[in-house]
């Protein structure tokens, strides 16, 4: 049957037009079915701890469940590849984080581009370090820590949980900033760098006020400062790195990220779903418990917040040499 070519033309464009429709109303209806959020570290650590709050406030407000799957590997790179290659159906989003903006530069070859692939939705939250020395360090103060780094560089060893780590970045951009020499002692994780460091077997490290306030109480860790630019409403009393070096600040952020090309409608309901979660008086209640804030925003700011750090810690890789294990 042969047909007119405007009438051709105009059922082509309705056809064109038809997918798009159907996505659109696919996302009204969004979610039917299980949604997975992919976390890059084993369960029990502060991304799965992050990641199994915000799984929880999803399922109760959206009425369908969230699921924490561990993906642990390459410095969370495992679990960034396995959402840049789902479907862009946001029913596999990913809990991103600082590593994911410091990988960026610390991998050279990745088989995704982070700030390509991956949609920003949300940020919620924002956590402080803060640097701990065990009390056979002669310092008391930041000023006295950096004064004595000074006089005895690298005797001074600075345990983290491995190369690239948040804590690794934090000693690395003080040392920068400081104009300091540190000696960095990697470890396959947290757990065991605290306890060495409790231990004596080194003699600092940066750690989550959380993690430290029972060491610090106890009298087995003295701390010096926090990295956020305002002091931490857990340790009111230790002043704020930039107290000393104005304009330094550094710690975690958690987030959620979808493949790219997502529904914007999708994105828009997870992202008005977690700011409201925000305002809840008992969703601040378990961040302060954290130690951490509530960090709300648009889509676009949190793309913002990423660029902004990945640039920042790009920086400080290329100037301290930090190459990944």
């Amino acid at each position: 049957m042969n047909i007119p070519r405007r009438q051709f033309l105009r059922l082509a464009a309705g056809a064109a037009a038809l997918p798009v429709a159907l996505r659109g109303a696919s996302a009204q209806d969004y979610p039917t079915r299980p949604v997975r959020l992919i976390v890059g570290q084993t369960a029990g650590g502060a991304q799965d701890i992050a990641a199994r709050l915000m799984a929880q406030v999803l399922s109760e407000r959206i009425g369908h469940p969230f699921v924490v799957e561990n993906k642990p590997g390459a410095g969370t790179n495992i679990a960034a590849e396995t959402v840049t290659r789902a479907p862009a159906d946001g029913y596999t989003l990913l809990l991103v984080g600082a590593p994911n903006a410091i990988n960026a530069t610390l991998y050279e070859n990745l088989n995704f581009n982070f700030m390509r692939d991956i949609t920003p939705v949300a940020s919620f939250i924002r956590t402080p370090e803060v640097l701990v020395v065990h009390p056979s360090v002669p310092t008391n103060t930041v000023r006295e820590f950096i004064a004595h780094a000074k006089r005895k560089p690298g005797a001074i060893s600075m345990a983290s949980p491995g190369i690239g780590s948040g804590p690794h970045m934090s000693g690395e951009l003080l040392m920068l900033m400081a104009g300091i020499q540190l000696t960095h002692v990697p470890y396959r994780g947290g757990g065991q760098a605290i306890s060495d460091l409790v231990g004596g077997q080194v003699q600092a490290t940066f750690i989550a006020p959380v993690v430290a306030t029972q060491h610090i109480r106890a009298g087995k860790l003295r701390a010096l400062a926090v990295t956020t630019a305002s002091r931490s409403h857990i340790l009111p009393d230790v002043p704020a790195m930039t107290e000393v070096l104005p304009g330094y600040e550094s710690g975690g952020f958690f987030g959620i990220g979808a493949p790219v090309n997502t529904p914007s409608q999708i994105i828009d309901r997870l992202n008005k779903t977690i700011n409201a979660a925000l305002e809840d008086a008992p969703m601040k209640a378990r961040i302060n418990d954290m130690g951490a804030s509530a960090l709300p925003g648009s889509p676009a700011a949190f793309g913002h917040l990423i660029a902004e750090q990945t640039d920042k810690w790009a920086k400080v890789i290329k100037f301290a040499g930090i190459k990944a294990s």
